[in-house]
């Protein structure tokens, strides 16, 4: 059974950082590209960012390109989402997800039950 535990969420103002983790379980998590998803209150899930199994290549959506940063230790079957420069607009309910990059409209239904992103003055 795949288990997604995501951890790290918090309240913080703009401009700060946090740095989200997600521990996997239950399924072989270095064969497996992973992504981040997030959905903020009243909207639906937005993806957020992919790597690959090797972290050979990532992909990031515009709104969080350059702030962002995904990273993830095959050894320790845990996955990263650095955030940086945080906006009062990242403020959502952040998921990762066993899924790689997908251009098109594609579910993340295998994900874990989020941790809570709140940046508020």
């Amino acid at each position: 059974e795949v288990q997604l535990v995501e951890s790290g969420g918090g309240l913080v103002r703009p401009g700060g950082s946090l740095r989200l983790s997600c521990a996997a379980s239950g399924f072989d998590f270095s064969s497996s590209a992973m992504s981040w998803v997030r959905q903020a209150p009243g909207k639906g899930l937005e993806w957020v960012s992919s790597i690959t199994r090797t972290s050979g290549s990532t992909w990031y959506a515009d709104s969080v390109k350059g702030r962002f940063t995904i990273s993830r230790d095959n050894a320790l079957n845990t996955l990263y989402l650095h955030l940086n420069t945080l906006k009062t607009e990242d403020t959502a309910m952040y998921y990762c997800a066993k899924r790689g990059y997908c251009s098109g409209p594609c579910s993340y239904d295998e994900r874990g039950q989020g941790t809570q992103v709140t940046v508020s003055l």
